[in-house]
């Protein structure tokens, strides 16, 4: 999935990274890796383009690759045998912070042989240097940052000044897929609207993508999750939409803002506003129950980082998504828990019993 995505950032804005790599926002044209006599197997793994002078390799990896170098003088070889009078620019960018010391080899050396090629560990740049252009946006999730949450608001927010609808769909969901190597999925879905990234192009073929895989794979546990997944998705998008019909009928129509916040409802927040609404019957009484909510919410983030330290983002998320009154549940028996622990066997068993209901 994340080869899909940067490759299609490189594709879509190959301009932004000439700009970045070459120093100059020259044309780029794919060059297709059988011209180089790659084997089939490798063509998803490496993105080449080549402008009148120069080819550009790049090497975009989530987790280090002990056999790197060789691959890098392998390419280096073909491209010389197919394009001798071409420059070639070789980079590896790693994409997720690892204590793995093939990230800093920068050289395939054997016996009188050496060929060099670049690295670039996107954890240890800048975010300043990416957010200069849209094309390079989802990369900034990844960069230095002493508060990643923080800097993918930040990201969030310039995404939202670009002008080009398609642009700016194809840059959050690009954006999206790659912040979940660093970040919470369920916190990324918060912050990034779900509806702008549903109408890009990537958005769409990775969702194509996964449901070939589904048919593939079905029996595997790993797709059986992303089908209870996807079921359990789907019964929180049809909840939206009936909680949205129901507020039409009880209040008129919400403003755009409102409806933003509804759709980041969690399912059991949903079906508590389900309940709710039906005395409602002006637009305040909505504002006031999300006010409450959020409210009840970063009470009890305070009162379980008090109890028991630090909550990682998974087990924020947790929180986010609970009803009004699991929250006040949370926050009265929070005051008992003295380790972390506590508060997971509370968790589990709060789903589990919201699972048999």
């Amino acid at each position: 999935m994340f080869d899909t995505v940067c490759k299609f950032l490189v594709e879509t804005f190959s301009a932004d990274f000439a700009t970045w790599l070459l120093g100059e926002p020259v044309a780029l044209s794919e060059l297709s890796p059988s011209e180089l006599s790659l084997e089939p197997i490798r063509a998803d793994a490496l993105l080449l383009l080549r402008s009148a002078d120069t080819i550009l390799h790049l090497e975009f990896q989530a987790r280090p690759d002990p056999n790197m170098a060789f691959r890098m003088a392998d390419y280096r070889l073909r491209a010389y045998r197919r394009f001798p009078e071409m420059q070639m620019r070789q980079v590896v960018l790693y994409l997720q912070p690892t204590q793995s010391e093939a990230v800093y080899q920068t050289a395939f050396e054997i016996p009188r042989t050496r060929h060099e090629f670049e690295v670039i560990r996107l954890w240890e740049q800048s975010p300043d240097l990416f957010l200069r252009t849209p094309g390079l946006m989802p990369l900034a999730v990844l960069a230095q940052a002493d508060d990643r949450t923080e800097l993918l608001q930040q990201v969030a927010d310039d995404i939202e000044l670009i002008s080009d609808r398609r642009t700016q769909s194809n840059v959050a969901a690009s954006t999206a897929i790659l912040a979940g190597l660093v970040l919470d999925k369920g916190l990324v879905n918060r912050v990034l609207r779900k509806e702008m990234m549903q109408e890009s192009v990537i958005y769409q073929e990775i969702k194509a993508e996964g449901l070939r895989e589904g048919l593939q794979q079905g029996r595997q546990e790993g797709r059986q999750e992303g089908r209870q997944e996807g079921r359990q998705e789907g019964r929180r998008q049809e909840g939206i939409a009936l909680v949205q019909r129901q507020l039409l009928v009880k209040i008129g129509r919400v403003p755009d803002s409102v409806k933003r916040k509804l759709s980041e409802l969690s399912l059991p927040q949903l079906e508590t506003l389900g309940e709710s609404l039906l005395n409602f019957s002006i637009l305040d009484d909505l504002e006031n129950w999300l006010s409450h909510l959020a409210e009840q919410s970063e009470q009890a983030l305070q009162t379980l980082t008090t109890c028991v330290g630090e909550l990682s983002p998974d087990d924020q998320s947790k929180v986010l998504e609970l009803a009004p009154a699991q929250l006040a549940d949370l926050i009265a028996a929070a005051r008992q828990f003295s380790v972390l622990a506590d508060f997971h066997a509370w968790i589990h068993k709060t789903t589990a019993n919201e699972e048999t209901t």
